[in-house]
């Protein structure tokens, strides 16, 4: 059959489209995006504004569109934390209701970092052993860890790219107090889970998925997304250490014109990189490789194991 996942997360929304059935690998069809940037559009009481709701409204139904237009038999629409977040979430949801039809379920952090884990499991195999899964979002980092298909430890935190570069670095480039305050507060966010997961043991592979850290990767010199999704990719700490104050020093124009960052992305690398390195350090991990899937594939896959059971 044909799935559609409409993926409305903190900065995109993401129609992912696959030919599927299980016990296959999904196989990706088509793919629609429209930059949104929800996590930025949260007003000083936390709530999406009329702009906001209106645009994501707009978008849904272009999104719906496209997945008409390529025959997908059913869609899987889902929402992030920048949604999950709002202090308005409710009537934003039924407002989405109303006017598309869509009933978008409000993932929990948890649910985020489990999902995501899967995929990377199903991704990696049973050879993979031990997994530690990092995932930085435009809302959130979702850290999980484990050697099944569930996760024997999941967190979210509020460590999203998008979420910090809004809230902690207006300038362009950002002051370097605003780097050092950034920098001091992932740290200190991210150290208190590390006690859950190092109890759990060392982890035989560790993996990455998210836009944040390809772009890191290709930066450092991992091969082009041209180039397929089975070549492998990888991220060493050393390499974010040193790009970390070079992405700082530079505008958001100069970081967009390096290899691998797109326009819409390249305001927030910074505050990614800073979770990155931040992570890798707090966890002891020199490398990570990534991961092409990720929570939308974690959706896909649990739909099919779902209509397996059945």
């Amino acid at each position: 059959m044909r799935l559609g996942v409409l993926d409305v997360g903190s900065n995109t929304v993401h129609l992912l489209v696959v030919d599927a059935h299980p016990g296959a690998c999904p196989l990706p069809a088509h793919s629609h995006k429209a930059e949104l940037r929800l996590a930025q559009l949260l007003d000083d009481d936390g709530a999406i504004g009329p702009h906001g709701v209106d645009r994501l409204v707009s978008v849904i139904k272009e999104a719906l569109q496209a997945a008409e237009d390529k025959g997908v038999e059913e869609v899987l629409p889902f929402a992030t934390s920048a949604v999950r977040e709002a202090r308005n979430a409710d009537d934003v949801l039924e407002r989405v209701r109303a006017e598309t039809g869509v009933e978008l379920q409000v993932l929990t952090g948890s649910e985020e970092a489990r999902l995501t884990f899967l995929a990377a499991r199903r991704w990696f195999g049973w050879s993979a052993g031990k997994l530690l899964v990092l995932d930085i979002g435009g809302g959130s980092l979702e850290v999980a860890y484990g050697i099944d298909e569930e996760p024997d430890a999941a967190a979210s935190l509020p460590l999203g790219a998008g979420r910090l570069t809004a809230g902690w670095l207006p300038g362009d480039p950002p002051a370097p107090d605003d780097v050092r305050a950034l920098r001091r507060h992932v740290r200190t966010e991210i150290a208190r889970t590390v006690g859950e997961f190092s109890r759990l043991g060392t982890p035989d592979h560790v993996v990455a998925t998210s836009k944040t850290f390809k772009q890191l990767a290709r930066i450092a010199g991992a091969a082009r997304s041209a180039e397929g999704p089975y070549v492998q990719r990888e991220l060493k700490r050393e390499s974010v250490e040193g790009w970390v104050p070079r992405l700082a020093a530079m505008t958001e124009r100069e970081r967009a014109e390096l290899p691998g960052v797109s326009e819409g992305r390249a305001g927030q690398l910074l505050a990614g990189a800073l979770v990155a390195e931040a992570a890798m350090d707090l966890f002891g991990v020199e490398r990570v490789e990534i991961c092409p899937w990720a929570l939308r594939e974690g959706v896909i896959l649990r739909r099919l194991d779902h209509m397996e059971s059945v």
